[in-house]
């Protein structure tokens, strides 16, 4: 007994240190970009590691103005708010019919799904762009003005279209888990499918819809390569990630760090905020939903 008791100490001890060096790699670079977001920029040719002598609270002004960060945020969150509302719309239906219905087809439409999981979305942005020019050339030819590149709306329907495969399969399997009993209980009052689906099932599953929320908010926010392919126009709208390269052109090619530095805290705050919020009912999402099974 004693020897597991030291085996389970030792165990518990080296947990706790691989956790805390893992916590010091991720909390020291986040918080040398927040004091670099206050210096001026010769303070970057000294001690990268000093505090910064005053707080430049003109970086973020800056960054916002003239780098044009304020149009990006805005850019951000349309683009955002689209993409999990049409997210939400087709994949919360699909995901109830794939769990709790037979038809014809439902094993295809499962595997394709699954295999959707597989696939690296970076690997095929050249692909949609290649097909997105190719529209916009035949929309040309028939004098109408291109639609598909440098839309925030496009943006949107390519996040919300990559991001089915993992939302289906985590929603699918929370539906599964849940009684079979609710509905038709609710078949029994008069309930139709579509009534029961709206008004039993997904508020039963609401953990799990949170997740997938905030999981696709995240990630939609954050992304940058698909952005910079479709939004290539360099007087057309950009999100917020890819108008950080703006700051390095505010000044022909001089980079003003600490303009840039601000504007990658703009970025990053709204995620570190929402996730220090809302890390509880996301990893419960995750436990409940499609990962348990």
């Amino acid at each position: 007994m004693k020897s597991n008791n030291a085996k389970e100490k030792i165990f518990k001890i080296f947990v706790y240190v691989a956790l805390i060096a893992l916590a010091i790699t991720i909390i020291i670079p986040i918080l040398w970009v927040f004091m670099a977001s206050f210096r001026d920029n010769s303070e970057f040719y000294g001690n990268p590691w000093a505090l910064p002598k005053s707080l430049r609270w003109e970086n973020f002004v800056e960054a916002w103005t003239t780098a044009r960060m304020g149009e990006f945020m805005l850019n951000s969150i349309l683009t955002t708010a689209m993409a999990l509302v049409m997210l939400l719309v087709i994949a919360l239906p699909a995901a109830y019919c794939l769990s709790r219905f037979k038809f014809r087809g439902k094993k295809f439409l499962n595997t394709m799904f699954m295999a959707g999981l597989f696939i690296n979305v970076n690997y095929i942005v050249v692909p949609i762009f290649l097909m997105f020019v190719d529209a916009d050339k035949f929309l040309k030819s028939m004098g109408l003005e291109r639609f598909f590149l440098n839309n925030i709306f496009v943006l949107a329907l390519v996040y919300a279209s990559t991001a089915l495969p993992f939302t289906i399969y985590l929603l699918s399997g929370y539906f599964v888990s849940l009684p079979v009993a609710y509905e038709e209980a609710a078949y029994v009052d008069g309930a139709g499918y579509f009534r029961t689906m709206v008004q039993i099932i997904f508020p039963m599953a609401k953990p799990s819809i949170i997740t997938i929320i905030l999981f696709n908010f995240l990630s939609f926010w954050n992304e940058y390569i698909i952005a910079m392919t479709m939004l290539s126009d360099p007087k057309g709208p950009k999100t917020l990630p890819v108008g950080l390269m703006n700051l390095m052109k505010a000044q022909n090619a001089a980079a003003e760090y600490g303009r840039m530095y601000a504007g990658l805290v703009l970025v990053m705050l709204p995620t570190l905020i929402l996730y220090i919020c809302v890390q509880k009912k996301l990893t419960q999402g995750m436990t409940l939903g499609g990962l348990k099974g």
